[in-house]
Order: structure tokens, then C-alpha cells, then sequence
């Protein structure tokens, strides 16, 4: 701005009296609408072009547009990831030339010289992001402008205006992390559902939870809970898996061939595989809770979750729905495979496995109890102590190859 205490006669007429920029204005808007459900975009999005048009120059007019419709609390590289058709599709009149991301990337070789925007939370509800776009921007030479600051004043009191807005915006986001995390926990200890339903179960419409009047986002989701299987052999199947791992400390890829030997008894969709074998030995609803929080979904890697530890689960206070293991026989399988990762030596029934493979048989538990276990090798059945000593390992090992 101009200072107030200029020269005693006019200096206008010299060289260099004013700072000329010799690009000239190349003004972009950008803007972000959280969600394409309980938000429009096509009139949330304009809506925002005209506020933020308050602060173009005489005559002027944007050069690009740049939105996005995702949760202001996403970094700029995870914005904009939805597919061209999913944006074609909102009909907003607004064009697009791209997300935030993409002005932050483009906005030197575009030679843009202003960012505007309805206000600050339209970049980022996060305060560490909206600074580090200002600062990524900045250091192209480009200011960025938000029309609810005010014109003129000082440039403290214009930044402390910025910076307030900003620390509300971030406020806002952790009371509605916060809000959102509660209801969440709530779910759980209700004994509702979470996510996609285990194998040996399947989720059903809860008839006694409480059922709101559709709203302005229309008909709230039904709360489900878990119940068995129409199949009841999923049941068997995942609690032999489960045993297999405690008892007999097999890896995935033991347990399936051992459950792909006998399709009828251990049925399956498509085939079993390391991932599904080892998400259902480590999950905690077969135990019969409810469990939330056992992973953070937004991480920064595409299609990746983070695991929380387990002191950050959130457990329904008792069983909500039919256990396929007690909570000590889950956590005995636990500690099994983390010995497993470490690299320790599998159970005993590993070499008895193995010798069968040899001789062309399989072997398959029958039924067990707490001390013994009834297995059935090729055409015979054998009674073995759990845990099997070594001794009879190996006696059992050269009965089967004197037989053979």
C-alpha cells in the first residue's frame, strides 16, 4: 500500500515511482464442497464463484476454475481422486480445471497471479494444510485472497482476521472428528454393526433400533447387527480355522490346504485365500463383541489401512452375537501368530502334516475336546493329546510310513 509520509513535492513523473508487475492478472477460484450426498455441489459450487467474485478487479474475470467435492480435511494429493465421470455427473454450470492439488501443482506454468475463495475452510479445514497451500503458492508469487477477510486496514490485522478464521476452521474439524467418533463408539457398544460382515455371519436389520424420520439427507442407514450364517458350516469352518492356528500353530497357507481338502465340510466363495484366512484369525467379532477402531481407513496410502493398536479398540460391553470362539481361545490364536512372525517353530501336528503330504494323505479333525483331539488320516482315525508330544510325532509319523 502507498505510505502515508511521501515526498514534499510530486514525484510521480520519476522512474520506478510505483512497483509495476509486469505479468499481468491471471485470477483462478477455487472452492470444495465436503460431499456429493448431503451437499449440492451444483449450487454450493457457484454459490461460492460469486462470493468469491466480489474481490475480482473491475472487468475482470477468472481464468480457471479449480474445486473439489471431498472432506476438507484431506491433504491436497488425496482431493480430487473421484473419476472425471463422478464430477460429470453433479452437473455443476461451474467448469473444472482440476482440484486443489492440481492448482498447487499447475498454478507457475498457468501463470496465475491470485487464488480466490469464498474463505479460508474452502481450501482446508486444517490449519497446517490451508498454510502450507499459502505457503506453496506464495512461493510462486501468487497471494491468495478470501473474500470474507476485510479490504484495507492494516496487514496484522488483515492476518490476524486470516489466522482466526483458520484456527476456527481447524476448531471446527476436531469437534466434528470428535462428534463423529462418539456416535461411532456409541454403534458399537449398541452391538451395531461396522463395515462388511465376517464370514460366518451375515448382517440383518436390528427391528428394535431406533428409527429417525428422514431427514434433509434423506433416510438415515438401518442399524444392523450380526447373526449366523444361513450355511452353518461357515461356523465350523471358521472355528476350525481358528484351532488350527491356536492349537496347531499352522500358517495360512497350511490351513488352507487343509480346508480346501474338504470343499463340502469347509464351503467357500470363489477360494480360500492368505488374506481372508489371517483377517478372520485376527478378528475380534468371531468372539461374539462388537469391535470398532481397529483400523484408521485415511492414511495417505491408496487402499491402505493403518492398524490401531488394540488399547484404542472400542469393545461392546458383553456379547451382542453368536461367538464362533471365547475371547481367550481369540486371544491364545493372537499370541500364536505373533509367534509365527517372529519366526517361531510351528506346532508338532506340522510334521505329522507333512509326512501325510508325502504319503498322498490329508489330515482332518474329526472332533476335540480340551485335552484330546480326534483326527482322521487317510482312511483311519487316530485319538492324539493336545498338545501332541514329540514322541508320539514321531511314533505316529513311522506308523504311517511302515503302512505305506
Amino acid at each position: 500500500m502507498p505510505s502515508h509520509f511521501g515526498a514534499p513535492i510530486d514525484l510521480s513523473d520519476l522512474p520506478h515511482f510505483q512497483q509495476v508487475d509486469l505479468r499481468p492478472r491471471r485470477p483462478v477460484f477455487v472452492g470444495r464442497v465436503s460431499t456429493k450426498d448431503n451437499q449440492n455441489p451444483a449450487s454450493s459450487i457457484p454459490r461460492q464463484v460469486v462470493l468469491a467474485s466480489d474481490r475480482l478487479e473491475s472487468g475482470e474475470e477468472f481464468v480457471a476454475y479449480f474445486w473439489d467435492v471431498e472432506s476438507g480435511m484431506l491433504p491436497p494429493e488425496l482431493r480430487g481422486l473421484g473419476p472425471q465421470e463422478m464430477y460429470d455427473a453433479l452437473a455443476v454450470p461451474t467448469p473444472r480445471n482440476g482440484g486443489l492439488q492440481d492448482l498447487v501443482d499447475r498454478a507457475e506454468q498457468l501463470g496465475v497471479t491470485h487464488v480466490l475463495a469464498e474463505r479460508s475452510d474452502r481450501v482446508a479445514r486444517a490449519m497446517l494444510t490451508s498454510l502450507t497451500v499459502e505457503h506453496e503458492l506464495e512461493r510462486v508469487g501468487v497471494e491468495v485472497v478470501y473474500a470474507n477477510e476485510p479490504v484495507g486496514g492494516t496487514e496484522s490485522g488483515r492476518l490476524r482476521t486470516r489466522r482466526y478464521s483458520q484456527v476456527d476452521a481447524e476448531i471446527y474439524r476436531t469437534t466434528m472428528i470428535e462428534m463423529s467418533m462418539g456416535g461411532q463408539v456409541q454403534h458399537a457398544i449398541n452391538g451395531w454393526n461396522h463395515g462388511y460382515p465376517p464370514y460366518p455371519y451375515t448382517a440383518v436389520i436390528d427391528p428394535d433400533a431406533p428409527v429417525r424420520e428422514k431427514g434433509r439427507f434423506g433416510a438415515e442407514r438401518p442399524k444392523r447387527r450380526l447373526v449366523p450364517h444361513p450355511d452353518s458350516r461357515r461356523f465350523d469352518a471358521a472355528r476350525e480355522l481358528c484351532r488350527l492356528r491356536r492349537e496347531e500353530h499352522l500358517k495360512a497357507a497350511d490351513i488352507i490346504t487343509v480346508l480346501s481338502a474338504e470343499p463340502d465340510r469347509y464351503p467357500i466363495d470363489g477360494r480360500w485365500t492368505h488374506s481372508l484366512i489371517e483377517g478372520l484369525i485376527a478378528n475380534p467379532k468371531l468372539t461374539g463383541y462388537q469391535v470398532y477402531n481397529r483400523k484408521a481407513s485415511r492414511t495417505g496410502r491408496d487402499g491402505f489401512s493403518r492398524r490401531n493398536p488394540v488399547s484404542k479398540w472400542v469393545w461392546s460391553p458383553k456379547i451382542v452375537h453368536k461367538p464362533v470362539i471365547t475371547l481367550e481361545e481369540w486371544k491364545q490364536a493372537q499370541q500364536v501368530t505373533a509367534g509365527l512372525r517372529a519366526g517361531a517353530e510351528g506346532g508338532a501336528l506340522l510334521r505329522i502334516r507333512a509326512a501325510a503330504g508325502r504319503l498322498g494323505l490329508t489330515v482332518t479333525t474329526v472332533r476335540s475336546s480340551a485335552s484330546h483331539t480326534l483326527y482322521r488320516i487317510g482312511n483311519r482315525q487316530m485319538v492324539l493329546p493336545t498338545p501332541v508330544p514329540d514322541t508320539i510325532v514321531q511314533q505316529v509319523i513311522d506308523d504311517k510310513e511302515n503302512a505305506a
